[in-house]
């Protein structure tokens, strides 16, 4: 079923019209007609099913409109702090934590990140990084949008972190003197996962990570690129405690 973002509140009358971007996408891209069912979500975690009663010009007008169950908590709340990289891989870092139910993103300069973003550059990419989590949520059937925080400077945002909670677990992934995920305590709250570089961290920064409580993991006998890592382990800590269990 098409699914599109409608900034909250959701309307709660028997009928509405889709927002003028949700209506383009429906009508000129989708080529969706009179009848024909469709989903809308807040990005707060409320739904709601509706089918279209007419399509006029640019607006698109629907009926029907049917509240759906809230969307259930996840088990555990993966935040992902990415080390910037070129705008492809981010983009799709962005797109799958998305689908695998990241719930923070977190994107970090380090010092051999190959992407250096001004302030001004870092708030436009902002902007395109919360389209591709509507068009990502949009596509897999989320309700709730994760929280994009703004670029950080990685020795600034380790600085700024509270000690870790009793039940919060933080991972770092590092080639050398580290443990198997799988090998870990579970975490019961909140899991955050730091990934590097194409470079990899430095000494100096893997060791102010360590300062804080992030513990070196592995995801194996493999080398995997930033992007790769990033979705394998999120993909991995579902698999162990979260919703993929």
């Amino acid at each position: 079923m098409p699914r599109f973002y409608c900034p909250p509140p959701l309307p709660h009358a028997d009928h509405c019209e889709l927002p003028p971007e949700a209506a383009h996408h429906a009508s000129r891209v989708l080529r969706l007609r009179a009848g024909d069912a469709v989903q809308l979500f807040d990005g707060e975690g409320a739904a709601l099913d509706a089918r279209i009663r007419e399509i006029v010009g640019k607006h698109v007008w629907l009926e029907g409109l049917r509240p759906l169950p809230p969307e259930a908590s996840p088990p555990l709340h993966i935040i992902l702090a990415q080390a910037m990289s070129g705008s492809d891989k981010m983009d799709w870092v962005v797109q799958k934590a998305t689908e695998l139910g990241a719930a923070e993103i977190q994107p970090v300069q380090t010092q051999r990140s190959v992407a250096k973003l001004s302030s001004e550059r870092a708030e436009k990419r902002g902007e395109h990084w919360r389209g591709v989590t509507l068009a990502a949520c949009e596509q897999c059937g989320r309700n709730t949008l994760p929280l994009l925080h703004p670029p950080q400077e990685l020795s600034q945002w380790l600085a700024q972190l509270p000690p870790p909670a009793a039940d919060e677990r933080r991972f770092i992934l590092l080639p050398d003197g580290a443990t198997m995920l799988a090998a870990q305590p579970r975490p019961q709250g909140r899991a955050t996962l730091l990934i590097g570089p194409e470079g990899g961290f430095t000494p100096e920064e893997a060791q102010m990570a360590r300062a804080v409580g992030f513990t070196p993991i592995l995801l194996g006998p493999r080398v995997l690129r930033t992007e790769t890592a990033a979705i394998a382990a999120i993909a991995a800590l579902q698999i162990l405690w979260g919703d993929l269990n």
